[in-house]
């Protein structure tokens, strides 16, 4: 009986079941379009960190090995990767293994590089983001070629190569599903934001964003979605600011209604310092939105993408987009997860044929 040819992907986390939507989406939909394009593939995600059980589970046809493995002790981590390990040798054996990738240069980068290594198959690891930056320990002990290396953007290929003097090979966005929004729907929400509220995401600057239009746009209405540690700092600056009435922290919500509210929205701002290739602005333009960040993820320009270098070009750049009463709102979708699959596969020479 021949072996079934399968890809390995190895993750700090992965969804705990199906309707799990807010454990990261962008490698959901990545992983999705992998099996929609490559049926007859077999795909095992083996995530490190999280869900906090060990389990082993169908995930829409993908089958999910936990370990459970959130420890910052270095001997529980220890523990963690020889039973990662030893999986990898199981599969092995009962697999035709097309190889390995891992999301993030970190530690499944460096258990699946070594793996690899040892018996001869191929393995990429994904920067995706905070992984390129300076201070990754990872990296000297991986000692990766660039040809092992997919970086999410350019911006994270260049950051990458500046901080470790290594290129990735290879630039290949996430990418999204893209989904039909009826396009007369009411823009009723001004500016929308979405992430998590934590620091480096400076969703403080958003709300002072919001505090300077409201002097010409006095019923300007914001919507930020997401949750974290910094949301009753945002909530006490919204109350100080008096603008209660104009900006609403809605919390963590399912993607499903994040993207209907990117329908409904005439600006989606992404005031994050730092951001490899934000899926969420991707869905953003998608869904018809203006989007604004201070990031720029590739060196080509990105239809309806604005660029700000500071916060006063930001305002300057919100301010006119809602002047503009013949501002269209039409669907872009630059990059398709579909194709990320397809970029992906062909790396690691599978050759069965894909679904157009």
């Amino acid at each position: 009986m021949s072996k079934p040819d399968t890809l390995v992907i190895l993750s700090p986390g992965f969804p705990k079941d199906e309707a799990d939507s807010t454990c990261l989406p962008a490698q959901q939909i990545f992983i999705k379009n992998l099996k929609k394009n490559y049926p007859e593939l077999n795909i095992i995600v083996l995530a490190f960190e999280y869900p906090f059980f060990k389990a082993e589970y169908q995930w829409h046809d993908v089958t999910v090995i936990t370990f459970a493995g959130y420890y910052r002790r270095k001997l529980l981590r220890l523990v963690t990767w020889i039973r990662i390990w030893k999986m990898l040798r199981r599969l092995k054996r009962e697999h035709r293994l097309v190889g390995l990738l891992s999301f993030w240069v970190g530690e499944c980068t460096l258990i699946a590089a070594r793996f690899a290594r040892k018996h001869q198959l191929k393995y990429y690891g994904w920067t995706l983001g905070q992984d390129a930056r300076s201070g990754n320990k990872f990296i000297s002990r991986i000692k990766p070629g660039a040809e092992n290396l997919i970086a999410i953007s350019d911006f994270v290929a260049a950051e990458f190569d500046r901080n470790y003097n290594i290129r990735p090979a290879q630039i290949i966005p996430v990418g999204i599903d893209p989904i039909t929004f009826d396009a007369a729907q009411e823009r009723g929400i001004d500016i929308l934001g979405a992430g998590s509220l934590i620091p480096l995401k400076r969703y403080d600057l958003l709300i002072n964003l919001v505090d300077e239009l409201r002097k010409l746009f006095p019923d300007i209405r914001t919507v930020i979605c997401g949750d974290g540690p910094e949301k009753m700092s945002l909530q006490n600056m919204i109350s100080a600011l008096h603008l209660e009435d104009n900006i609403m922290l809605v919390g963590e919500l399912p993607h499903a209604q994040v993207l209907n509210l990117m329908s409904h929205a005439r600006v989606f701002v992404h005031p994050s310092e730092y951001e490899g290739f934000s899926t969420v602005c991707l869905e953003a333009l998608n869904a018809g939105a203006h989007v604004v960040s201070f990031v720029r993820p590739m060196q080509a320009d990105i239809e309806n993408w604005h660029i700000a270098d500071s916060l006063d070009c930001m305002v300057a750049t919100v301010e006119e987009l809602l002047n503009d009463t013949q501002a269209r709102y039409i669907p872009v979708a630059p990059y398709l997860a579909k194709d990320s699959a397809k970029a992906i596969m062909k790396l690691f020479d599978y050759k069965d044929s894909a679904i157009s």
